[in-house]
């Protein structure tokens, strides 16, 4: 099995691919010139804005991991121009070279609407207004259109391994004005590896699964875990199921985060 990896150097890349080729995966990286990748995997040079360039990547692939996306940028046309027309270049070269491929797409949480009467579900209708959870969404029907073997994950807020990524709370509370009781979902990058390994088996063909562990967590806890602060509050929570999924159906499906709590990787030391 030869997998193709998009964003193989961003936060989700550049720490599941060494999982994978620790366990045994032949991995392909697609790599813009002067990017390294991480040992044991091979790269090809190739573009998502270059359509020509991706035909050759596909050569004698087995399954593709797209993760490359572009989020937290004022810049919403690079984010639709990477997040829709990016994917429908790789499915465009997928169907011309590898049709029998299975293509794994990473999304969001943040699809969901904020005000849901529960937490988000994979058959939720949702209509993001933000340009990033617009773009994947746009992106998730693309694939389920193509008549690919698809499967679709939504990760909750991902963290761990010394990424910077919940250490950038502090300051994210304050731009999106986040109440400290909100409660988010979140994965650990070793279950992002525990849950693509699991869907490369063919588990989670044709399905929208949501990734996460088992213990949503509070912004004001999760803010104090890294050392920042935030003002308490004691105010009504107006949406209190936003960033906040129900996971049922990946536990049904066999997903068991082996970090199953973020008090886990502090206990851990895998923050």
């Amino acid at each position: 099995m030869t997998v193709l990896v998009t964003g193989a150097t961003g936060l989700v890349g550049a720490r599941l691919l060494p999982r994978l080729v620790e366990a045994g995966v032949s991995c392909r990286a697609i790599m813009r010139s002067g990017k390294e990748a991480p040992a044991g995997v091979s790269t090809v040079g190739a573009d998502l804005f270059d359509p020509d360039s991706l035909t050759d990547a596909m050569e004698g692939v087995s399954a593709i991991i797209h993760l490359a996306a572009v989020f937290r940028t004022p810049d919403t046309d690079l984010i639709w121009k990477s997040n829709l027309e990016g994917t429908r270049n790789l499915i465009a070269a997928a169907q011309a070279r590898a049709p029998e491929a299975r293509f794994i797409l990473a999304s969001t949480s943040n699809v969901y609407d904020a005000s849901n009467p529960h937490p988000g579900r994979e058959d939720d209708a949702a209509d993001p207004q933000q340009a990033y959870p617009a773009s994947k969404l746009a992106a998730e029907k693309a694939l389920r259109e193509s008549g690919l073997n698809w499967s679709i994950q939504r990760f909750g807020f991902v963290y761990g391994d010394k990424d910077g990524h919940l250490e950038e709370l502090s300051r994210l509370v304050t731009s999106f004005k986040m109440h400290p009781a909100q409660r988010m979902s979140l994965v650990h990058h070793r279950d992002i590896a525990t849950a693509m390994s699991l869907a490369l088996t063919g588990a989670m063909d044709g399905r929208i699964v949501n990734i996460a562990d088992e213990a949503p967590t509070s912004i004001y806890e999760l803010v104090g875990l890294v050392g920042g602060t935030m003002e308490p509050s004691s105010t009504p929570l107006d949406n209190p199921w936003r960033l906040h999924m129900d996971v049922s159906l990946a536990r049904r499906l066999g997903f068991q985060p082996v970090v199953r709590t973020v008090y886990q990787a502090v206990q851990e030391r895998l923050m």
